[in-house]
């Protein structure tokens, strides 16, 4: 049973809000993409100023092991993109680390964008490092009948969370042969016969583990892989907020981006959302497949304007 009340108040994991105070408002600061328009963050005065705090209903708060864990829950009224979602907050800036829509699969945030990734990989089961509460794998377990996936989650609140507050168990007992969900370090992560993709989202105390900016990290997730396997992984950036104020998101962004240039060389590109103070990037590593033909097997037409966004890592 989860507590009923304990301390008050990362897309991360992520998209990230802010809870700057719980009398003002949310601030969005990762980037979500408008397809209608020039693929340029959306932008208006609500996401600028954060969602009213009248539309939000705190629905749990406490304290674990690991993480300031907080769910939150926006209202369908609410003018803001965000409407009627579950928000899953582990920090204490209050980055959002999973986000779940009761009547869409797509969030239009960098979970999307990890959604491309199966139709470039050779069979084989996927994984997720840093599971959060599942935002990830259900929209690939909607998309792609044929996918297994293996999550691992340091946190077993996270996951007790997701279970109660984004119907984490209910997904589990439909998916029963397709989803595998492992408490402990995900970077010990391993399956026999390797995996055909990994996908990196990893994010403690509101910055990247400190572990992916050592090519030894790399080196052994690249192990892990099948032949023809690939890793994407959210990268973060300025929209990311840390508890330690040294730790900053571009800063760190790089240094992650250079630890894994040294293990793939070339084969390694970026896809940039959003500019200046709230960007947010994912890296892929691999050849980059011919952009129409990767299109082409995309069956869902939103998530091919992520295709040409992405570009050959020069840092």
């Amino acid at each position: 049973m989860l507590p009923s009340s304990c301390c008050y108040l990362q897309p991360t994991t992520h998209i990230s809000f802010s809870l700057r105070t719980p009398s003002t408002s949310l601030t969005t600061k990762c980037q979500q993409i408008n397809h209608s328009s020039s693929l340029q963050p959306k932008t208006t005065k609500n996401e600028e100023n954060g969602i009213p705090i009248e539309d939000v209903k705190i629905l749990v708060k406490f304290k674990s092991r690991h993480n300031y864990i907080r769910v939150l829950e926006v209202s369908r009224k609410a003018d803001h993109p965000f409407r009627g979602s579950r928000l899953l907050l582990l920090d204490g800036p209050g980055n959002i680390h999973s986000i779940s829509f009761l009547l869409k699969t797509l969030t239009e945030t960098y979970f999307d964008v990890f959604a491309t990734l199966p139709p470039i990989l050779p069979p084989g089961p996927l994984a997720i490092l840093g599971f959060g509460a599942g935002s990830t794998a259900r929209i690939l377990l909607e998309l792609y009948p044929d996918a297994v996936i293996h999550g691992w989650e340091l946190d077993p609140s996270v996951i007790e969370v997701a279970r109660e507050f984004f119907n984490l168990g209910k997904l589990e007992r439909e998916n029963k042969e397709r989803l595998f969900i492992y408490v402990g370090n995900a970077l010990n992560a391993s399956l026999k016969d390797g995996f055909s993709g990994i996908m990196v989202d990893l994010f403690s105390k509101g910055s990247l583990i400190p572990e992916l900016q050592d090519p030894a990290t790399w080196k052994k997730m690249k192990k892990c892989l099948r032949k023809g396997g690939r890793i994407m992984v959210n990268v973060g950036g300025n929209c990311v907020e840390s508890e330690n104020k040294y730790r900053d998101g571009k800063v760190v962004m790089e240094e992650t981006l250079k630890a894994m240039k040294v293990v793939f060389g070339e084969k390694l590109f970026v896809l940039s959302l959003g500019n200046g103070k709230d960007d947010s990037s994912l890296a892929l590593t691999g050849d980059l497949p011919q952009l129409d033909a990767w299109k082409k097997v995309i069956k869902t037409g939103p998530l091919r304007y992520y295709v040409d966004m992405w570009k050959p890592y020069s840092g």
